[in-house]
């Protein structure tokens, strides 16, 4: 294997380590000050009404809950017309089944929205395996106005808003990911206090995180280049060169 990093003494190799913590510090610590001002945003009250379906039934934003005061909603990529969730979804919900019991258990509720109907969300979530609820937002609005979901007439006009500022449509698709946090008060009130996209979701990502430790890191191509459905790897080549 070609050798592209430099091979030198465990001292010296202690001395590069050492310098890297200091960086890695300064990253936790401004990580702390983000934490900090995430927390600190103001809230907005929710005043339109959605009603989602779910395997239960209809739901409205407020029994999305569960019984807990804080909900947690991935704007999932997956259209009304599409046979499949989008891979890049599929990667980051990967991770969300062995959060369940820890984020409900801290009172938050970890659910998926997406505008597919809820017959085809349910065949993709049985052949993923996968467990954490999901519902449909088909025809509410809710997705397009967290600014993750446009219309063929939105696109044509040349630009979007998405990630809190325009987007050429170019660069835009009909579904696109996105995450949003909510707060229901003792009086029933929900309010809608964080969201975030595009490259704003990889902390949710553990798979990244680790390969970032890896010797190659995400060896990749473009973003997220090398992503599968976890049911599609046999079949593509394996990642080796970089």
């Amino acid at each position: 294997m070609r050798q592209d990093h430099a091979v030198v003494s465990p001292r010296e190799w202690l001395k590069a380590r050492r310098a890297l913590l200091d960086l890695e510090k300064e990253h936790t610590h401004l990580r702390d000050k983000v934490n900090a001002a995430r927390l600190a945003l103001p809230w907005v009250k929710m005043e339109k009404s959605y009603i989602f379906d779910t395997p239960n039934g209809p739901k409205s934003l407020a029994d999305l809950f569960d019984g807990r005061s804080q909900l947690v909603v991935y704007h999932f990529m997956f259209g009304p017309t599409w046979e499949a969730g989008c891979p890049g979804c599929s990667f980051l919900v990967d991770h969300f089944d062995g959060m369940l019991p820890h984020l409900n258990h801290h009172d938050v509720t970890l659910i998926a929205a997406s505008n597919a109907p809820l017959s085809k969300l349910e065949a993709y979530r049985k052949r993923m395996g996968w467990h954490f609820p999901w519902v449909s937002a088909e025809g509410n609005g809710f997705n397009s106005d967290f600014h993750v979901a446009f219309t063929q007439a939105e696109l044509a006009l040349g630009k979007v808003v998405y990630n809190f500022t325009e987007l050429e449509s170019a660069n835009a698709h009909e579904e696109l990911p996105g995450l949003s946090a909510f707060q229901k008060t003792d009086d029933g009130s929900v309010y809608h206090t964080y969201s975030t996209y595009a490259r704003g979701l990889e902390e949710m990502v553990g798979t990244l995180m680790l390969l970032d430790r890896a010797p190659k890191g995400r060896n990749e191509d473009g973003t997220q280049g090398f992503v599968r459905r976890h049911d599609e790897y046999e079949d593509a080549p394996r990642r080796k060169a970089g």
